[in-house]
């Protein structure tokens, strides 16, 4: 692309087909989600909640609520991480995970319907999988794509660990409420 450097010192491109920031979604994987005390992320529309809980082996079994696929996407941007959304089946019915702006706070929320397949550009739904600590392979942090420094976490709220946004002062920060560990079972 031919580009011009004009009298403001800023630069111009002569190509009107440049792409904008996008995501296109290139696989996803199914995994639960545990927290540092081995408890597992459980959604539950009905009362419009998702935290981490104590849950039978016949529980799991089932997986409703608990078994989530995270889409990974590709993207036409740099990014700090991998981006990814998540949905999870509840029933027969599909939830996808979003941010949205309640009394002013960000809060969680799981709204029913399917992740779509490629996103134009900024979106409530995407986050940036990031590792949690350099040694280890299986433990993340998930920051949100629409404001850096905020991460998903949990806090203790009538006896549960639910799932939150929490802005951390510093990125490099090592806050256990923002650690997710994957596995199969």
């Amino acid at each position: 692309c031919a580009v011009l450097l004009r009298e403001n010192l800023c630069l111009y491109f002569e190509d009107d087909e440049l792409e904008c920031d996008a995501f296109c979604k290139e696989k996803t994987i199914k995994r639960f989600f545990r927290n540092v005390n081995s408890q597992l992320l459980v959604v539950r529309p009905d009362l419009n909640v998702a935290a981490f809980e104590d849950v039978t082996d016949q529980e799991v079994k089932s997986g409703s609520g608990m078994y989530f696929n995270i889409h990974c996407y590709k993207t036409t941007a740099p990014s700090a991480g991998m981006p990814v959304a998540f949905s999870v089946q509840v029933e027969d019915k599909s939830y996808y995970m979003c941010c949205e702006k309640e009394h002013g706070k960000m809060v969680v929320r799981f709204r029913e319907g399917e992740v779509p397949k490629d996103i134009p550009g900024e979106s409530n739904i995407i986050f940036f999988k990031k590792t949690f600590t350099s040694c280890s392979s299986r433990a993340f942090k998930f920051e949100y794509s629409l404001e850096q420094g905020m991460f998903l976490a949990f806090e203790e709220e009538d006896s549960l660990r639910k799932l939150i946004l929490k802005k951390l002062p510093r990125e490099d920060e090592v806050d256990e409420t923002t650690k997710f560990v994957t596995s199969h079972n």
